[in-house]
């Protein structure tokens, strides 16, 4: 591990891929902690606003979306101070290919149709406009008096001709485009009634919710409410709400939060349903089963063999199990998908070889068909989820019963190092790569032994 520090026994590092990070630049909740007020519908994002980070903007505002994620990966994520700009990016509510002076019409755009959104639902439900509750809440009752007040405020504020004007133009391009869209209205007051029985429980001890603050779970609820509108295939399940929290403590803007979960939910939106659920269990199991059989053999025994103690670390990204600045952390490394997108490279590199290795055993015809050598459905996070698994394995082999296993898997919660997992998760990974190639080598004969290593060279570069 290299340093710049000439003494790095005084400062803490973490290595991940062979990138440092000092922890002492890594803010903790308690460094960024202040008074909150409620996260404004309008806040603009800092569109014109540079990312300090090496190589990864250029001179008019463009991202290199490949640097930006190996940058997050590298690195162990990025500082809080960036974290809000970085994520508009990541989860694509700006276009890495938009610049500077592009994105604040984007924004304005964004706004304009959000309102819209919103407000359609607002006019044929107007009775779930207000969070119902039940009067024993006095905080969120407190906050809600708060946000109706500044909701009024915002109303009369006055805007200059030329921006209203433009703003007018915006929203009948939003109306018309929203025109046509229909409600299942039994399906969404559903929702709705879930939205808010989960709203008020979503980590009401974090400082961004905490005093005025807690309007933000107002500001939340609307949200989801919105996004289950518009999302009828997906509507609302439990968990989104803790999840939807992240990007809006972040982002701290009712507009961007709605958009950039929005663009997460499209690719996640599978890991809410019962099919997208099973599949992911089934694929942590069969890792697990190929980085310890005897693990995975205890685990599937009895009534165990479903794996449902992982559900909630998968589905919320280990939310619960680290200390909140670095479950923030681990949720971006996460979303970077830098090892997903090694994996494929390095299957594209060693198909690549087979086509230009002409003396192949295998046939050419065969090409397409032949099995890889590594599970690319294999992600980084199932990685962590089974890193965890084999640091407390002689804890989990003397759990003989489901009721002791959610016991222990419960005790975890916010004792867990992101460091040390992250470090391991690595390890597991890389070793689990190299066994997969050289199992794949012993299996084709010896004929093709150079080329492949070649493989291996290159799996090992991915890495540097």
């Amino acid at each position: 591990m290299n340093s710049n520090n000439s003494n790095p026994a005084t400062k803490e590092t973490f290595s991940l891929m062979n990138g440092t990070i000092p922890r002492s630049s890594l803010a903790t909740t308690a460094d960024v902690a202040v008074l909150r007020t409620v996260g404004s519908v309008t806040t603009p994002a800092p569109t014109t606003t540079p990312l300090r980070l090496p190589g990864v903007m250029d001179a008019e505002g463009r991202v290199d979306e490949s640097r930006l994620r190996m940058h997050i990966f590298k690195n162990g994520g990025v500082s809080p101070t960036e974290r809000g700009l970085v994520w508009r990016f990541l989860f694509g509510m700006y276009p890495c290919s938009s610049t500077a002076l592009e994105r604040p019409l984007l924004q304005e755009q964004l706004a304009v149709r959000y309102q819209v959104m919103k407000r359609k639902w607002q006019q044929i439900l107007p009775d779930s406009i207000r969070l119902r509750l039940n009067g024993t809440d006095a905080e969120l009752v407190e906050a809600v008096r708060y946000f109706d007040q500044r909701q009024a405020q915002a109303q009369q504020q006055d805007q200059q001709e030329e921006a209203r004007d433009k703003l007018a133009f915006l929203e009948l391009q939003a109306q018309v485009l929203f025109e046509r869209v229909t409600f299942d209205l039994e399906e969404l007051q559903e929702a709705i009634r879930i939205i808010d029985k989960d709203v008020p429980r979503t980590d009401r001890d974090l400082d961004y919710y905490l005093g005025e603050g807690s309007g933000n779970l107002l500001v939340l609820r609307n949200i989801l409410i919105t996004y289950a509108a518009f999302h009828p295939e997906v509507s609302y399940a439990q968990g989104m709400n803790d999840l939807c929290s992240r990007f809006l403590e972040v982002m701290d803007s009712e507009v961007d939060t709605f958009w950039s979960f929005s663009c997460y939910m499209e690719k996640f939106s599978k890991d809410f349903t019962a099919d997208g659920l099973h599949r992911k269990i089934e694929l942590e199991a069969a890792l697990l089963k190929e980085l310890d059989p005897q693990l995975h053999a205890h685990l599937v025994t009895d009534n165990m063999e479903s794996f449902t103690f992982c559900h909630r670390w998968l589905l919320l990204g280990f939310q619960r199990e680290f200390e909140h600045s670095d479950a923030l952390r681990l949720f971006e490394i996460l979303s970077c998908d830098h090892l997903e997108l090694i994996s494929q490279q390095v299957e594209r590199a060693r198909y690549q070889e087979r086509l230009a290795n002409k003396h192949s055993i295998v046939p050419e015809d065969n090409l397409l068909t032949e099995p890889q050598a590594i599970n690319t459905d294999f992600t980084f996070e199932l990685f962590i989820c089974a890193t965890i698994l084999l640091e407390n394995r002689e804890s989990l082999l003397r759990c003989r019963n489901d009721v002791q296993l959610i016991q222990f898997t419960s005790s975890l919660q916010g004792t867990l190092d992101l460091n040390l997992t992250l470090k391991k998760a690595e390890e597991h990974f890389y070793n689990y790569c190299k066994r997969s190639a050289w199992d794949y080598l012993n299996g084709h004969g010896r004929t093709r032994k150079n080329k492949d290593e070649h493989f291996l060279y290159q799996l090992r570069s991915f890495f540097s």
